[in-house]
């Protein structure tokens, strides 16, 4: 019964690893129709490869874990949902209740919600299809992982009650688009009417709420350059007042636009420490915030000098039909001149003498991204190269981006791809890891091959923790401690029996992509990058590098 709620509640694929507490229902779901089953190899993975498939579908991930050490292994999965406020159920298998000792037991329910998921227990028959059913509304409605506490005892009593089960989605509130105070719509209406050079930011939050149209149209009217979040990259991709991403990824070009800024609109965005570099990025603006739930300090900073509880589309209209009203048409940045320097622009310029046997990253990550489609999914993990890939990618539509960073924890990219490729189930996946994440959790590649689960791996492969590595060197220590060598990833990918080549020259990589998509499986590329060359922003950050 309780599989078949899980069935009813629309759940179609479980990532699970399987132990004496949450086996038998793990077998129950394998047995239902059209239910998709991926073994993980390791608790965190199922439960990263759930956040990822809930990050390409927008649907409810769901993952299983055993009791006890099954369950403490997923504390930082479930932290980087909680943060990323990514809909999860983790349906966890508990110690027998009537148990006088059992060596797995622990409690769940500290440990869980210290992670910030909301935890459930199962501990009476007669409730159990009504946890399940609260389970589903909350992390839908909250956009949270939940943790569903179920006994191992209790799992296996007959279910003494007629099979009728009610999902969630019948009592859920029907989604609404929370429109703004006609006054403060007003306000900013003046605030732009006055404004030489303002600039509108949009944020994971306008992607959701599918406001790019309406942003593009407040700021063609305002006559603002547009920028995203990292979270909102790719959402104006091909406007010619474009500027990519705010704050620490900035271009140079867009830091000194930033700089100029008189009024910022952060729309759908959370204007956090990284997107306002900590609000040193434009110190001469006014500040707006429109957001559905906006907030007057956070991460240590006044986010706004105005803010808007609105839908960021209801909200960017809004102000658009108020600036109408007036008869505001405003040039501002919108220059041709502008348009040119934009259209030019480059995210970093600086030239590194590069080793024999490795490329250039920057120049691997260019040649990557023309390679690969522009209508594959692309996961990214967390590290050095994260600050070169997401900065030098283009043409993707915000959407194809997974970014897996929202606790800064390595290691996560790889299962989360699973999760986005098990989602798509056409192999239009392309994962950008670093070696040192990649061999946190290596193990999944057979669970890869085992599943048939097709994918890219593009490993740029420093041959250590490149963070790190120009963190020490930064500040003038020897990064010895972290260089590990770049070893055989290819050859350890064929010895899981994933198709592995290695890659230590440009210009290869379109014969190899050809060669991979003839294979009709998963493939990794072993790309051997010199640890010398340092991101823009690690030199601007780390370096002090004006």
């Amino acid at each position: 019964m309780l599989a078949k709620a899980f069935a009813a509640e629309g759940c179609e694929v479980l990532f699970t690893l399987m132990g004496d507490a949450n086996m038998y229902w793990s077998e129950a779901m394998s047995r239902l129709p059209d239910m998709q089953v991926i073994h993980a190899r390791h608790e965190h993975c199922a439960v990263a490869m759930a956040d990822g498939y809930a990050r390409a579908t927008g649907k409810v991930g769901v993952a299983s874990t055993t009791c006890g050490p099954g369950f403490t292994q997923i504390m930082t999965a479930l932290t980087i949902a909680a943060r990323a406020n990514v809909p999860l159920v983790v349906f966890a298998g508990d110690s027998p209740m009537a148990a006088s000792f059992y060596i797995q037991q622990i409690d769940m329910a500290p440990l869980a919600l210290g992670t910030g998921a909301h935890y459930i227990p199962v501990r009476s028959i007669d409730r159990a299809l009504e946890n399940v059913r609260e389970a589903f509304q909350i992390a839908v409605l909250e956009s949270r992982p939940v943790v569903l506490s179920v006994p191992m005892d209790l799992q296996k009593q007959p279910y003494p009650h007629m099979a009728d089960y009610t999902p969630s989605s019948d009592v859920l509130p029907t989604p609404q688009r929370p429109a703004p105070d006609p006054a403060l719509v007003d306000r900013l209406a003046g605030m732009i009417a006055e404004a030489e050079r303002p600039i509108i930011i949009a944020g994971r939050g306008a992607k959701l709420s599918g406001a790019h149209a309406a942003i593009a149209a407040l700021a063609e009217a305002s006559g603002a350059l547009l920028a995203t979040s990292l979270l909102g990259k790719g959402m104006f991709e091909g406007n010619p007042y474009a500027l990519d991403i705010a704050g620490a990824y900035s271009s140079d070009f867009a830091r000194e636009r930033f700089a100029e800024a008189d009024l910022v609109i952060g729309i759908g965005v959370g204007l956090g420490s990284y997107t306002t570099e900590s609000g040193y990025l434009y110190p001469g603006a006014q500040t707006v915030q429109i957001d559905i739930n906006p907030r007057g300090l956070w991460q240590g900073l006044r986010t706004a000098d105005m803010h808007i509880r609105a839908d960021a589309r209801a909200g960017a209209e809004a102000v658009t039909a108020a600036l109408k009203a007036r008869g505001v048409v405003r040039t501002g940045f919108r220059t041709p001149e502008i348009a040119r320097e934009i259209a030019a622009d480059q995210p970093d310029r600086k030239e590194f003498a590069i080793a024999p046997g490795t490329v250039d990253p920057r120049k691997a990550i260019l040649e990557l991204d023309a390679t690969v489609p522009k209508d594959w999914d692309v996961v990214i993990g967390g590290g050095h190269y994260f600050g070169i890939a997401m900065t030098h990618m283009r043409g993707r539509p915000a959407e194809r981006y997974h970014v897996v960073s929202d606790f800064g924890a390595i290691g996560n990219g790889l299962p989360a791809a699973i999760g986005v490729a098990a989602a798509r189930r056409e192999g239009k996946v392309l994962l950008i890891e670093g070696d040192g994440s990649l061999l946190m959790h290596i193990q999944e590649l057979e669970t890869i091959r085992r599943q048939g689960v097709r994918l890219l791996m593009a490993i740029i492969n420093d041959g250590g923790y490149g963070a790190e590595i120009h963190k020490f060197r930064a500040g003038g220590l020897s990064p010895e401690t972290v260089i590990h060598g770049r070893g055989d990833l290819a050859g350890v990918a064929n010895g899981f029996g994933v198709r592995g080549a290695t890659v230590n020259r440009l210009g290869g990589m379109a014969g190899m992509f050809r060669e991979h998509l003839a294979a009709n499986s998963a493939g990794l590329w072993d790309v051997h990058t010199d640890d010398t060359v340092v991101s823009r922003p690690y030199r601007r950050i780390h370096y002090g590098e004006a």
